[in-house]
């Protein structure tokens, strides 16, 4: 399929650059064309994160969508989960979420979802790549059949309660001083209300976007600020999300930050003893630590790894039935519940372990030691370094260096002109030798 305009999790650029109000107008022609299935009143529901672009894009979607029959519901800055969520509660043929997730607030994107709440397959994405690129003016709807576009007030209220029951309905965070940081992005209300609702003690910080400081030294990406407050306030746990709330970080009660992988490894132990795992193992990326490999092991489950990105960990889930899955990163999927990643829902899975185990978040996240994992860019400008014969040997060497009990990954970049090298082990210095044997073997072909 072409990837003019999609890459690995939809459109995405510099605001005003890449994406333009042209380009946003057409993305909601040829996507509503592409949805336009049977004679019924098609429907799509829009949301959005802070950014100052998220207006301009909004409108000019609203524009495309309406220009072609489509009826738009406006959500407001809201998680992209929340979208998710909401494209099924409401029944519409396909959802939208404006969001350049952790990016800086120059970038924006647009990420679309199926009426199940999935986000598209390569298929469809060809097929609206295929129309962006022809002349939809015959196509428009006619003057009587034009859509309309109203605000949802509700929209916020039904996913606090969605997040809520996906605890028990007996449980109650009392007694937690928890600090969320909203970093100032889309869940910056809905975040903060939910955990009080559950009875948490709660100090929000990250809660005060004004269109540029989305992601701004706050959040999943830059947590020194919530760790710096739970320890000022001497709260019993941080929670860190990013710009979009699809993904989480935790900090534990001493300042320490807990991953992903400590948080799946978490979850998966808490649902095997529920009964709750719909496989006996998780799906995690080529990047989750082996540490969790091996912890999972002992717990007699297992790890499928996948390529980088939500959508190749949800599709394994999909296609073998787990209901567990992630990134190191904090993209946390639990399908019994959404169909993306969804840093409160996580979040809460976490909490509801701490409050029955009643021990600090240290002990209860501190579930294995990481190996140590060193991962180093090598930035090109033309070619295919990873081509070349030095390279290749540089490769091999460091893969029998590793040995059998440790892991070497080399992966480009799907956004940039990098090759990522990573490799872990239980000898360190074993770990840097791969590494470095593999950059200097890189760099000297990229030169």
């Amino acid at each position: 399929m072409t990837r003019k305009y999609f890459g690995t999790d939809g459109i995405r650029g510099r605001a005003n650059g890449v994406i333009t109000p042209d380009l946003a107008l057409k993305v909601g022609q040829a996507t509503g064309i592409a949805f336009h299935r049977g004679e019924h009143r098609h429907r799509v529901v829009i949301g959005k994160d802070t950014r100052l672009s998220g207006y301009m894009i909004e409108y000019a979607m609203v524009a495309g969508f309406t220009s072609v029959g489509m009826d738009v519901m406006l959500l407001g800055p809201m998680p992209t989960p929340a979208v998710a969520m909401l494209t099924r509660s409401m029944r519409a043929d396909l959802g939208v979420m404006i969001s350049a997730s952790h990016n800086p607030y120059e970038d924006n994107g647009i990420k679309l979802f199926g009426p199940d709440g999935h986000k598209l397959n390569d298929e469809v994405e060809a097929e609206i790549s295929a129309l962006l690129d022809s002349d939809l003016s015959p196509r428009l709807s006619t003057s009587p059949m034009l859509g309309r576009a109203k605000r949802i007030e509700s929209a916020h209220a039904r996913y606090i309660e969605f997040a809520k029951r996906t605890l028990p309905r007996n449980m109650s965070l009392e007694g937690l001083r928890i600090v969320v940081d909203c970093a100032n992005g889309a869940a910056y209300k809905v975040a903060p209300e939910a955990l009080w609702e559950l009875g948490a003690e709660v100090i929000a910080i990250g809660v005060e976007p004004d269109g540029l400081n989305i992601n701004k030294d706050v959040g999943s990406t830059h947590p020194s600020a919530l760790i710096q407050k739970v320890r000022e306030l001497r709260a019993d746990v941080g929670i860190a999300l990013d710009g979009d709330a699809d993904r989480v970080l935790i900090v534990d009660e001493q300042g320490q930050v807990v991953d992903g992988d400590q948080l799946m490894a978490v979850i998966a132990r808490s649902w095997q003893e529920d009964g709750r795992l719909s496989q006996p193992g998780i799906v995690a990326t080529v990047m989750s630590n082996l540490g969790l490999e091996r912890y999972l092991g002992g717990l007699g489950l297992s790890l499928a790894r996948t390529s980088v990105g939500d959508r190749y960990v949800l599709e394994h889930m999909r296609a073998h039935g787990f209901n567990v899955g992630g990134e190191q990163s904090g993209h946390i999927i639990l399908s019994d519940y959404g169909t993306t990643g969804d840093g409160l829902v996580a979040a809460l899975q976490l909490l509801a372990v701490v409050k029955r185990q009643d021990k600090p978040v240290s002990e209860v996240c501190h579930c294995f030691e990481p190996l140590p994992q060193i991962l180093k860019n090598v930035r090109y400008k033309q070619g295919h370094p990873l081509k070349e014969k030095p390279v290749v040997s540089a490769i091999e060497a460091a893969t029998q260096l590793l040995g059998a009990g440790g892991r070497l990954v080399i992966r480009p970049s799907g956004t940039e002109p990098v090759i990522r090298v990573m490799a872990e082990g239980d000898d360190a210095d074993l770990v840097m030798r791969a590494v470095d044997d593999v950059v200097e073997a890189v760099t000297k072909a990229a030169a």
